[in-house]
């Protein structure tokens, strides 16, 4: 939202500023001549604003009135005109503080220092010079200073006092760890908020250097007893600020203080829901910042949790029921922060799904709410539209939540009652009165709780009205009560399962499974109440006994995580979409009984049915890793993992409903698999150079890396199918005589080596989330005997001298994946070298066919080896789409055939690695017609869209004979054209 209007000043607000100017101006008049000439300047030259921020704020003008030149310093330094600058706010503080030579020093001097402030910040906010954003940030970094600086103060007269804290394991000196929490952590405090603080240090330990000891605790616990004194007791002053440290572990009844284990331990053990909740914007405000940054590491696995944690919704549900019983009882209706509506809807709706999700998606684990907001939007989470609702409705809020709180300096978010205030809350959000401020309030507060109840509220809460079941409420006596085997046998008949028996067996077998009959209550509970669902929604799908067979597995998995059944139970759309692919697939049904994770991916069905272009696919794993600390190497292999079941989930999705095209589906595989390739390749670079440096090439420089990833086969060809293994081949170009420049240097071939094996390791290791691709690596030079990893040179050797016509055939569709440029363009010049030399053609036919023979005797269908008999094309008999007679593999030896005896005379046949293109290339150069390549580009594109609709039915590669009869034999007949037998 803008910032609100300026309006005119109400008449009813006229003697406010009445009455403030006379305050002003009479302690104006106590001040030696010079200084009340300047006060009554200034006045005269600020009147407008001055009018407006006192009319608002009895707090500003009862401020000037005790303190008339604090207003005209502020005024003349410019405070009230221009927003501070980093650190400046600090800076000036920590001069004053620097001064103080006691602790009732110090106590003056701050709440000196904060009301000058709060004045400063008010005004700017009731002017309009500041926006929401500048407010919030300008009281958090006062509320940082404030303790942090008071805090230092405090400690080295401690020390003083009772000795330096010392660990007892390490001998360093220690200091305090003070976490900022809600508002004050996001940097999002509000004028007249309290701050929720959580002490922490290091590890225990006593004191050295004071006559008697202390142990560390009660040395921290007294200094945070004085802390909390210097800032929050009131005096004539006022307080700086209020300060709440129920937050900490046990809350009032638990010491002020904890060690670092004992928080840990805390956490671990007994840490609650609304404590992770808490914990979300937990920042470091004061003491010790890096042993902090430690302590927020130590304590993120209890914040956000590495699966997909949908149990947290219901904690969040039960922390709203009982604000709301809260305000209920004490009448607080026109809260605007806990009433329905309010601030801290949003607040829940951003933090549902930081608990949710945040575990995988680190771009959530973030501070600040609006951030959150646009986080979830780009991530899409929610729709831009519902997030910029959010966001207004937001920033009104928290506008109005200042104005009320700007009036007297009191923490309220209750709308006032008296006229006056009314006014001057319309007033300060730029209305002409009350009426139209109140109906636009109402307006964001119905919002807030309309988007609040879709993400947040109970999916049954509106529906048991008026004597209507809840949801699938008709199959709780089936599942619930006494297992009566002939009533549910009827009853799923009834609903329209063919064999009511057998889903009736299948659920009983459910029933019975161990991990259902040794879940804790809490999980059974949650089952108890999804499988009348699942069963609601079974039922409406076309084939219910199919669907039911398929997803029983999945909900067996997943029993003792529990967490899962809420998140189906909370999305009825997830549920919906996950039964659709169920049906569609038996492929998509076992990868996500196997991986329950990726029952993320069904929440929003916008991102699940689009996946991302190659450029966004590789920019969101990298962005993904980058978040991930480079030290962690468990968890960087499963986020690749997990990106990649993700992605390949979506595009299963996607080829399913027929959003993407065959092509298109192995274009998309195929960039999946390179965006993995590139990352995997710079965490094993990356490993490998810290461990023993950088090898060098021949002319000295060093190798920025000087390796390439050469893809065969159908990656590439850009052809990958969903379980298509990696054929690769691993080239360096450093100098063979060479070492690395490290600490523990090793020679250049072993070096790049273990580099490959790291590679391969990275890639074909079996995590909990699976591996991330089978890797073949027969291609290289001299197959399984050979190097793992070949110089440029010897490679060029090897396919020059000795390399067997089936391998040529292979480099056809070989292209660097990821690695060095500069060698990239060297192995693209050695290919076209190595491709594009003049052939014997009758040799080359004849070298080729025998290949194809063989692998048609090896792996073809035995009835149909002759190929065209007759009764290759009954409906008895079965046709393998890659390898027998007319199928993919001869319109593969075809393309590499053309290339291998043409690319000499037509050297463009070898700018691409994909057959499709390939052949638009011989049309182009006339050596095919136009009729021939688009036969043999419908048949392969027939049979390969054939063979991902098998591979996603979990059928093998075969269809039955009387499929594709034209295809098979203008296949066959192009062949015999080209000579080949």
């Amino acid at each position: 939202m803008s910032l609100p209007t300026l309006v005119a000043l109400p008449p009813s607000l006229l003697p406010f500023v009445s009455r403030a100017e006379e305050s002003f101006l009479a302690a104006a008049g106590s001040l030696p001549d010079a200084d009340a000439a300047r006060c009554r300047a200034w006045l005269e030259g600020h009147r407008e604003a001055f009018a407006r921020v006192c009319a608002a704020s009895d707090f500003v003008s009862e401020q000037v009135s005790r303190d008339s030149p604090m207003l005209l310093q502020l005024g003349e330094q410019g405070w009230l005109e221009r927003p501070l600058q980093t650190g400046e706010m600090r800076t000036a503080l920590a001069g004053l503080i620097a001064a103080c030579d006691g602790e009732e020093a110090l106590a003056l001097t701050l709440r000196r220092f904060r009301n000058r402030q709060q004045v400063r910040i008010i005004w700017r906010d009731l002017t309009r010079q500041a926006d929401l954003a500048e407010t919030c940030r300008d009281l958090s970094d006062l509320a940082d200073a404030c303790v942090d600086l008071a805090y230092h103060w405090l400690y080295s007269r401690h020390c003083e006092q009772f000795g330096v804290p010392t660990g007892r394991r390490s001998g360093a000196a220690q200091h305090m760890v003070i976490l900022g929490m809600g508002k004050l952590g996001a940097h999002e405090l509000n004028l007249s908020s309290d701050i929720d603080l959580i002490f922490g240090y290091p590890e225990g330990g006593e004191t050295v250097g004071a006559k008697r000891s202390l142990d560390n605790q009660e040395f921290f616990v007294r200094l945070g007893q004085r802390l909390i004194k210097a800032l929050d007791a009131i005096t004539v002053d006022g307080f700086v600020f209020r300060v709440d440290m129920r937050l900490r572990p046990y809350g009032s009844s638990g010491p002020l203080v904890y060690s670092f284990n004992a928080l840990e331990q805390y956490y671990q053990d007994q840490g609650r829901d609304w404590e992770r909740y808490a914990m979300i914007k937990a920042r470091v405000i004061g003491g010790d910042q890096q042993a902090g940054k430690e302590l927020l590491q130590m304590l993120r696995p209890f914040v956000y949790r590495r699966y997909l944690d949908f149990s947290a919704i219901e904690a969040l549900r039960s922390m709203k029921q009982l604000i709301q019983q809260e305000v209920r009882r004490k009448g607080m209706a026109a809260n605007i922060k806990l009433g329905a509506g309010g601030i801290r809807e949003v607040e829940f709706i951003a933090q549902a799904f930081q608990l949710i999700h945040g575990g995988r998606d680190l771009s959530l684990q973030q501070r600040p709410l609006l951030g959150v907001l646009a986080t979830l939007e780009g991530q899409g989470y929610l729709p831009p539209a519902a997030v910029a609702e959010l966001r207004e409705g937001y920033e009104f809020l928290r506008y109005t939540e200042h104005a009320l709180q700007a009036i007297a300096d009191r923490q309220t978010q209750m709308l006032p009652e008296s006229e006056v205030d009314c006014a001057r809350v319309a007033f300060m959000l730029g209305f002409d009165g009350w009426p139209a401020f109140h109906e636009r309030l109402l307006h964001w507060r119905g919002r807030i709780d309309w988007h609040f109840r879709q993400v947040i509220a109970d999916p049954d809460e509106d529906e048991n009205v008026e004597g209507e079941t809840l949801a699938g409420g008709e199959w709780l006596p089936l599942w619930e009560q006494d297992w009566d085997e002939e009533f549910a046998c009827r009853q799923l008949a009834e609903a329209g399962f063919r064999d009511g028996q057998g889903a009736c067996q299948r659920l009983a077998a459910l029933r019975n499974a161990s991990q259902v009959r040794t879940m804790q209550r809490l999980g059974r509970e949650r089952l108890d109440a999804f499988i009348p669902r699942l069963l609601a929604q079974i039922v409406e799908q076309d084939d219910p006994d199919l669907v039911l067979e398929r997803v029983l597995p999945l909900i067996e998995a997943v029993a003792r995580r529990s967490a899962y059944l809420v998140l189906l139970s909370e999305n009825p759309g997830a549920l919906q979409r996950l039964l659709e692919l169920c049906a569609a697939s038996p492929w998509i049904a076992e990868q996500i009984a196997r991986f329950p994770l990726l029952l993320d991916e069904l929440l929003n069905a916008g991102r699940l049915y689009s996946p991302p272009q190659a450029p966004e696919l590789a920019a969101e794993l990298r962005e993904r890793l980058m978040r991930i600390p480079e030290d962690d190497l468990e968890q960087q292999m499963e986020a690749l993992r997990h990106f990649k079941l993700a992605h390949r989930l979506r595009v299963a999705a996607s080829e399913i409903t027929g959003t993407l095209p065959l092509m298109k589906v192995s274009d998309y595989l195929t960039w999946l698999a390179e965006a993995i390739l590139q990352e995997v390749f710079t965490l094993a670079w990356r490993h490998s150079v810290a461990r023993h440096g950088q090898p060098q090439r021949s002319d000295g420089s060093l190798c920025d890396p000087a390796f390439v990833i050469v893809g065969y086969g159908k990656v590439g060809g850009i052809e990958l199918g969903h379980g298509s293994d990696l054929d690769l081949v691993f080239i360096h170009d450093g100098d063979p005589a060479g070492e690395t420049n490290g600490a523990k240097p090793i020679d250049t071939a072993q070096f790049f080596t273990r580099l490959g094996q790291r590679i391969i390791h990275l890639l074909t290791t079996q995590t909990t989330s699976g591996q991330l691709y089978e890797v073949d690596m027969r291609l290289r030079p001299s197959g399984a005997a050979g190097l793992l990893v070949s110089s440029l040179g010897a490679f060029e050797r090897y396919q020059g001298q000795e390399a067997w016509t089936w391998e040529h055939q292979a480099l056809v569709r070989a292209r660097v994946l990821v690695g060095c440029p500069r060698l990239a363009a060297d192995f693209e010049r050695v290919r076209a070298s190595v491709l594009g030399r003049e052939r014997d053609l009758q040799v080359l036919r004849r070298e080729v066919s025998e290949m194809r023979a063989k692998m048609r005797d090896n792996l073809g269908t035995r009835a149909t080896l002759a190929g065209t008999a007759a009764h290759a094309f009954e409906a008895a008999v079965e046709f393998n789409l890659k390898q027998d007679a007319g199928g993919i593999v001869d319109i593969e030896f075809m393309v590499q055939y053309a290339a291998l005896a043409w690319s000499h005379q037509h050297p463009e046949l070898l700018r691409y690695t994909d057959n499709i293109r390939i052949l638009d290339g011989l049309e182009q150069a006339g050596l095919m017609t136009g009729d021939e390549v688009r036969l043999l580009q419908d048949a392969y594109k027939a049979y390969r869209t054939a063979a991902h609709r098998q591979s996603l039915q979990k059928q093998p590669g075969v269809v039955s004979g009387d499929q594709f009869h034209d295809e098979r034999r203008a296949v066959m007949r192009i062949w015999r054209e080209l000579g080949l037998s």
